[in-house]
């Protein structure tokens, strides 16, 4: 898969020689929802031997706007690496989202870069999509338009979930309130954070609990407190541990980050990139009395960590 950042394609004429198939969105989470939209894709490009392209924004919209931060599911080296290990992509393009392009009218949008840009053949896009200046876009504009400049439109229906209608905000919502479980179903994986491990304070390893330190850069994460989680990446096959996501209030943190303790295992991780997996809410972050409370914690956390783990995998097994 390529990935193609703002006005590229103007520059690669050959980039589509044969036209698209392109659905355009956010993809935060790249949930249950999304992933039927990029079977679709797939499924309606083969035939007529379309590029597959997804169309998406960096900033998100809601990161321009919205008053108050809202966290991201997925960084965009997660959404490209998920769309490139699905094999049903075979270009990701990035378009920078600003004031210019958030005040495009709709008919430039489609005219400039779907048709002008992409050489679009097949527009797919979710039944709840707008766009274009004060969101004026929608699908009945996409069908006059694709009427006059020669390319089809569809829209996907919403995928339901125990009659909710799946969306990056369920998951979200879900993930604030510790319920990884479920927003895991709306995934249809377990929610995950991959990040490079960088140097931290140290701390950890003087408590007797060396962590991997994640830290999570600009992106408002989703969830805080105390997990049981899978680590990926260091070793061939997953390991347990327990991690806490917030600001470590005990010790005088600020910055949000992601604290891992990997069980059983030992080694130098500083500088690889991990992958990990958040299966289950253990309890709130809270600020103790002193480092002694602390590690007496942290040692019932990893004992809870390594309970429900193994509880949770034997299961599947069976």
């Amino acid at each position: 898969m390529e990935l193609i950042r703002g006005g590229a394609a103007r520059r690669r004429p050959a980039a589509t020689p044969t036209g698209c198939a392109v659905t355009i969105g956010n993809f935060d989470g790249l949930h249950l929802g999304h992933q039927a939209l990029v079977r679709r894709l797939d499924a309606a490009a083969r035939p007529e031997g379309l590029r597959r392209i997804v169309l998406t924004f960096e900033p998100l919209p809601r990161e321009v706007f919205a008053p108050h931060p809202v966290p991201r599911l997925t960084s965009l080296r997660e959404k490209a690496a998920w769309l490139a290990a699905s094999g049903l992509v075979d270009e990701l393009h990035i378009l920078r989202f600003n004031q210019a392009l958030a005040h495009l009218p709709a008919e430039d949008f489609v005219r400039e870069i779907l048709v002008g840009q992409l050489h679009a053949r097949h527009v797919l896009i979710g039944d709840d999509f707008r766009f274009g200046r004060a969101r004026r876009g929608d699908f009945a504009l996409l069908q006059r338009l694709g009427a006059e400049h020669g390319f089809s439109v569809e829209a996907t229906p919403p995928v339901v979930l125990d009659g909710m209608r799946i969306s990056s905000t369920l998951v979200r919502t879900a993930l604030s309130e510790g319920r990884v479980e479920d927003a895991a179903r709306l995934l249809g994986r377990p929610y995950s954070l991959c990040a490079r491990v960088t140097h931290g304070d140290k701390r950890g390893r003087l408590l007797g609990f060396p962590t991997l330190n994640l830290p999570l850069g600009r992106k408002h994460f989703a969830l805080h407190g105390v997990f049981a989680v899978e680590i990926l990446g260091l070793a061939d096959r997953p390991l347990f541990g327990v991690a806490n996501a917030g600001i470590r209030p005990t010790v005088g943190g600020l910055t949000p980050r992601v604290e891992a303790h990997v069980f059983d295992w030992s080694g130098d991780a500083y500088g690889q990139r991990v992958e990990v997996r958040f299966h289950a809410f253990l309890r709130e972050e809270q600020r103790f009395a002193g480092l002694d409370a602390l590690m007496a914690q942290i040692a019932r956390d990893a004992a809870a960590a390594r309970a429900v783990l193994t509880g949770e995998f034997k299961a599947n097994r069976e």
